[in-house]
Formats: structure tokens, C-alpha cells, sequence
């Protein structure tokens, strides 16, 4: 009976020792694919993670630190894994790159803001955690918005039209 309390706590020990990660976060190490989506949300449209889990951006963070640790990082877990592993899917614009956490584990970032998911939220597409604390915000899809309109570039100004001909008198 001894033996059997030893060997259950010795596997419970080891459980509890082993790597975590956050919603939808790939395992550190394994060098699995990271699809990200675009998700329709309330709050507009966002990138997504895991299971169309919507993305958020801590204003605080830089371009190469997270600020988010601790009982933070259990609210917003990060999103993690390695940037160059990230697969953009339809409507998905920007880089992605990655940062070292405090810890030592890789954090996927997008345009340079460190990703993380809401604990908050539920569903995908949900977007309950946009705002939270005036430091929250949706991860946005890039610069390149299905709202602009048709011809803009990025700085919203029109483009030269793509006409093999050209109009009398030019």
C-alpha cells in the first residue's frame, strides 16, 4: 500500500512538473504549425488562434518584452510557440515573429505586439476582453482592412488603375 501512495504521488509530482501552456498554444518545442485566422468579432475584425479564439495586444508590452506575467499571463495566457511557424490564413496581413518571456518560453508576436487569448472569453469570435483595463485591445488583422475601399492601398489613397489602355488626348 506504501509503494502504491509513493509511485501516485511520484506521478502526480511529475504532472505538475511538466510543461503548461495556455489555450490553443503550441507546445514549446514541438515546432507544430500556428494557423491563424481572421475572426468576425463585436469589437471588429480580429486575429485568431486555436479554434478561431480570438487574439488581444497588451498596450504595455514592447516590441520585444511581454509585460504580462504571473497571474496576468493566467487571465491572458500567451500565445506560444514559434513566429516563423505561424501559417496566415485568408485575410491575415502583418509579420510574425517571436520574443523570449520572462520564463524562457517563446511568445508568437504580430507586427511586432506580443499575441495572448482572454480567459474570458467562451466562444469563438468572442471578444469579451477588448478594453479591458484601457490596456486591452483586439489583435487587428493589418493594414490591409476588408473595409477599405476597393482600389485604396494601405495609406487609403487610390491606386492607379490597372487598364491596358488609355484614354484619348493622354
Amino acid at each position: 500500500m506504501r509503494l502504491a501512495t509513493v509511485i501516485a504521488a511520484s506521478a502526480l509530482l511529475l504532472a505538475a512538473c511538466a510543461p503548461q501552456t495556455g489555450a490553443g498554444s503550441a507546445a514549446p518545442g514541438t515546432g507544430a504549425a500556428i494557423e491563424i485566422t481572421v475572426a468576425h468579432t463585436d469589437a471588429g475584425d480580429a486575429l485568431a488562434g486555436a479554434g478561431g479564439k480570438t487574439l488581444y495586444t497588451l498596450s504595455t508590452d514592447t516590441s520585444d518584452t511581454s509585460t504580462c506575467t504571473g497571474n496576468c499571463a493566467n487571465t491572458w495566457p500567451p500565445l506560444l510557440g514559434d513566429g516563423s511557424q505561424v501559417t496566415p490564413g485568408d485575410g491575415v496581413s502583418g509579420s510574425f515573429g517571436t520574443i523570449t518571456r520572462p520564463g524562457g518560453e517563446k511568445q508568437v508576436t504580430h507586427d511586432g505586439k506580443p499575441l495572448y487569448y482572454y480567459s474570458g472569453d467562451q466562444n469563438a469570435g468572442d471578444s469579451s476582453g477588448d478594453g479591458v483595463g484601457g490596456v486591452w485591445s483586439i489583435a487587428t488583422v493589418g493594414a490591409s482592412s476588408a473595409s477599405q475601399p476597393a482600389g485604396a492601398g494601405a495609406s487609403g489613397t487610390q491606386q492607379p488603375s490597372a487598364t491596358p489602355y488609355r484614354a484619348p488626348g493622354y
